[in-house]
């Protein structure tokens, strides 16, 4: 599980590199004035992945970046929300398990209490189903890396100027940058003897 934390870690940092919008370059300094390269950092690449100038790369990158952010939201308010004790109100299997008899976070799908595992493979085939043929570019009409609206989904974006799409962008971008931090930390305290996650949440509740 440690060793799963730092890969992601790891991976989460070099995906950090900002996005590639301009025609390809031999040279680094082609990115460093992209979206998601600010202050205090600036352009973030620790690992040099992209100082070849691959437009290819560059722009594969970001959309991972994009994806992990997404992912690591989802999961880092989902832990929020089942550590307050929320859970959805019916049972998880025709055996009469409800969804708040299974532990929070990674407890949930590993040790004596977990899901069985025919429920954790159920989750698998559903998040496969959702790489493979919703969460992509369906249409080839994608605006940026990561825009999956294939002519259904709009909630406004048609209508705003250039500025506000790239304020948005921004805004997505450093929100998934933080989540990916944010659930890392989770995990990495779950990790630690007494659990700390699970007091801190208890405190704030009492």
């Amino acid at each position: 599980m440690k060793s799963v934390i730092i890969a992601s870690l790891i991976a989460s940092a070099a995906a950090f590199a900002p996005v590639a919008q301009k025609a390809s370059s031999t040279s680094l300094a082609a990115f460093e004035n992209e979206l998601g390269a600010q202050e205090p950092l600036g352009f973030f690449d620790p690992l040099g992945l992209v100082e070849d100038g691959d437009q290819a790369k560059f722009d594969r990158l970001r959309y991972v970046e994009v994806k992990h952010g997404r992912i690591c939201m989802l999961a880092f308010v989902g832990n929020i929300i089942t550590r307050a004790g929320l859970h959805l109100p019916f049972n998880i299997n025709l055996e009469g398990d409800s969804f708040s008899s299974f532990p929070d976070g990674y407890a949930a799908i590993s040790g004596p209490d977990a899901i069985p595992s025919a429920g954790v493979g159920q989750i698998i085939l559903f998040v496969g189903l959702l790489e493979l043929a919703v969460m992509k570019d369906v249409t080839g009409d994608a605006e940026f890396a990561g825009d999956f609206r294939n002519g259904a989904l709009d909630y406004g974006w048609d209508t705003f100027g250039p500025e506000t799409k790239l304020k948005k962008r921004a805004i997505e971008l450093n929100n998934g940058r933080a989540a990916m931090m944010g659930i890392l930390g989770l995990m990495m305290h779950e990790q630690v003897d007494g659990n700390p996650v699970i007091g801190l949440f208890l405190d704030y509740n009492n």
